[in-house]
């Protein structure tokens, strides 16, 4: 029988290669998917509205989670650089962590995974995993905007970044999150006949809760208000929501939707002491602390087609699982020399 059906599909497909050979075509080569990973800075699992979340508006997620998997227990370290370790690696911190702010030059990355499968890769957002120009490309990335690589300016308002080994300080009220949404939009855009990989670590929802460009007094707030002071927080969280949605928009436009894996996640949880509404109750964020407000986060996985829609899964998930997942959707090989816990 097994041999009938393979003579079956051997004859179509010499049908096929006809056709086409007859329209002057060549049959399609099967194409890499793209991968979009969106990390963000201190956003806890009450953040998001389709998790339970009643404070803040967040329609964008809500509908990747609706059309994709909504994950209910994704914890990572309550701080940011150990996330960011484990995340990037597959590897839990008790084997690779050194200090915090860096990353341990003898690490592999999933930046060096894809880059060696033939993607383009991007990072863009923010760093604090060591200060040198050198960092990005050491860790597979072709090219970067990024707020924290050599120093730490503000990363709001009139940001300093550093783009590609060279530092751009703006002046004329320009708004940090949106120079590197765009950076990473125009990557797209020139990558979008290749296979890419885009790390988007947005330096949104850290404190200081300022204003946004969508808050009324963006041009002339001097409050830096950080938690508890709630501040903008809810703004920048609606902010942090309409980035994706562009980064999504930008997807759809280039045709790109469907052949492409998204996977949104928080890094720890929201700053200590932020007060948020959660099914009906008051929760407070607790980042830095062993609580389940510090270690509990959003993760939303979308991918038409490929991800099942509006699933809930409840299996525990933890930053090391990022990396062989995005790595086994791509058909990307992990050394087992890297022996890696995810």
């Amino acid at each position: 029988m097994f041999g009938c059906i393979f003579i079956h599909r051997f004859l179509a497909s010499l049908v096929l290669c006809a056709a086409y050979s007859a329209l002057g075509l060549r049959a399609a080569e099967p194409t890499k998917p793209n991968v979009v990973l969106i990390l963000i800075d201190d956003f806890g699992y009450e953040g998001v509205t389709a998790d339970g979340g009643e404070s803040y508006k967040t329609p964008v997620m809500d509908k990747l989670a609706a059309t994709g998997v909504r994950f209910e227990q994704c914890h990572v370290q309550p701080l940011c650089t150990p996330t960011r370790v484990a995340l990037m690696t597959g590897i839990i911190n008790k084997r690779n962590y050194i200090n915090f702010g860096n990353l341990d030059k003898s690490q592999k990355t999933f930046g060096n995974l894809m880059k060696a499968n033939g993607y383009a890769t991007c990072i863009t957002g923010k760093w604090q995993l060591g200060r040198s120009f050198d960092l990005p490309a050491h860790f597979g990335f072709d090219e970067y905007c990024l707020w924290q690589l050599t120093r730490r300016p503000g990363r709001y308002r009139n940001p300093g970044l550093e783009i590609n080994g060279k530092v751009h300080d703006y002046k004329n009220n320009e708004y940090g999150p949106d120079i590197v949404t765009d950076y990473a939009l125009d990557f797209m855009t020139r990558n979008k006949d290749k296979p890419f990989f885009l790390y988007y670590p947005i330096m949104l929802t850290h404190d200081p809760y300022d204003a946004t460009p969508d808050s009324p007094d963006y041009l002339t707030s001097t409050k830096h208000p950080k938690p508890p002071n709630l501040g903008h927080f809810p703004d920048m969280v609606a902010y942090t929501d309409k980035l994706i949605g562009k980064l999504m928009a930008k997807l759809e436009e280039l045709h790109l939707r469907d052949n492409t894996l998204v996977l949104v996640l928080g890094d720890n949880g929201t700053g200590k002491g932020t007060p948020s509404k959660f099914k009906g109750r008051q929760v407070h964020g607790g980042k830095a602390t062993p609580t389940v407000w510090g270690t509990h986060v959003p993760l939303i996985g979308n991918w038409p087609g490929h991800f099942a829609s509006g699933k809930v899964n409840s299996d525990l998930i933890d930053a090391t699982d990022i990396l062989p997942t995005i790595c086994a959707a791509t058909a990307t090989p992990v050394p087992s020399s890297l022996n890696i816990d995810g």
